[in-house]
């Protein structure tokens, strides 16, 4: 891949502006009219799935000549960055968990450490291993509570900074737990992997996502209520295994997940291939190459001002706000990131992360 493909990038900037509304309204407030919760809630757990997919797309493009040409100096050089990488991620999420508990970069380290094993795996291995890190989740939990250590009522993880607590939420109960999450980065590299100059492919790969899209949808939709037949109980119970929410990370969530991701990706690539010189896509192609800078600003920034300011209305305020501040702060990230990019070739915290890592 010799060209960046900005159709990544400005699917990593409309995913990490989904994470910040999503993130927003789990922490400032999530009550007042029906009509914006619903639409805000479009965003939940997909734009986190479509960030994780973009990584391990990041990773392949990171490591496909090497492959492709049988490097092994220059893969080796590539497995040893993305160890490095892996480690800093963990380290930089991990730090700062005690203000954004559903940080999801510390999760980030060992998704890529998982993909770091099959790397140079044929593609089939790579697809075959994530369906199956879907599909073994379920009986996981036969064997183990997943409701351990949770306080699900202010979403607390109580036995976090223990040892048992801290493998079960990271491996199995967390937000993003890496069974069955790393699946997402798994597709992300196979995805990674294909020809993503060719239109055609492109255009199938956007109509076979966004058709496994809407049947995983309807599938839900219908089967939810069939089975509950009205009663609101039932409703909620058989919601947990068969609706489309983030936590637990059943299988129709996750095949959702992929099904939204490589839709976005997919119809990103193409309309920024045709609309390459418009001002908004430039903008957002610039926003992407700072996802990480703007992931970390938003918890760091971005809550921690807001917290500074009115520690006591944290969680009280109303959808109305959570969104709009929302907005507002990604429409400044976006400003940053065209001010940022006229003088510097890479984000801040990209930066930091390469001086570490290469």
């Amino acid at each position: 891949m010799k060209n960046r493909i900005i159709g990544i990038d400005v699917a990593r900037a409309i995913a990490v502006i989904g994470m910040i509304v999503v993130n927003f309204k789990i922490v400032f407030g999530n009550n007042g009219a029906s009509w914006l919760k619903s639409l805000a809630s479009i965003f939940d757990g997909k734009a986190a799935a479509t960030f994780v997919v973009l990584a391990g797309v990041g990773i392949a493009l990171m490591t496909n000549s090497a492959l492709l040409n049988k490097n092994n100096k220059k893969l080796d050089k590539a497995r040893k960055r993305i160890v490095k990488r892996a480690i800093f991620l963990f380290t930089m999420g991990s730090s700062y968990i005690f203000i954004w508990s559903a940080d999801i970069l510390h999760f980030y380290g060992i998704y890529m450490l998982i993909v770091l094993l099959v790397l140079a795996q044929k593609e089939w291995v790579i697809f075959v291993l994530a369906i199956f890190l879907i599909l073994v989740y379920p009986l996981l939990l036969f064997f183990l509570n997943y409701e351990a250590g949770w306080n699900f009522d202010n979403l607390e993880y109580q036995d976090f900074w223990t040892i048992n607590g801290f493998i079960r939420n990271l491996f199995f109960n967390g937000f993003h737990p890496v069974i069955p999450w790393s699946a997402f980065m798994l597709f992300g590299y196979w995805l990674g992997k294909q020809n993503l100059y060719n239109e055609a492919f492109i255009k199938k790969l956007f109509w076979v996502s966004f058709s496994s899209f809407i049947i995983v949808q309807l599938f839900s939709y219908f089967s939810i209520l069939g089975i509950s037949q009205g009663n609101t109980k039932v409703f909620n119970e058989v919601y947990q295994i068969l609706g489309t929410s983030p936590m637990p990370p059943l299988p129709i969530y996750m095949f959702n997940g992929v099904s939204i991701a490589f839709t976005i990706i997919s119809a990103c690539i193409f309309i920024s291939n045709k609309f390459d010189t418009n001002k908004i896509i430039l903008a957002l192609n610039k926003t992407g190459q700072l996802a990480l800078t703007f992931y970390i600003a938003h918890v760091v920034l971005g809550m921690g001002a807001i917290e500074i300011l009115t520690p006591l209305k944290m969680g009280k305020y109303s959808i109305e706000f959570s969104v709009i501040y929302a907005l507002l702060f990604s429409f400044l990230c976006i400003l940053f990131a065209i001010f940022w990019l006229k003088y510097k070739n890479i984000g801040p915290v990209e930066w930091v992360m390469r001086k570490l890592t290469d």
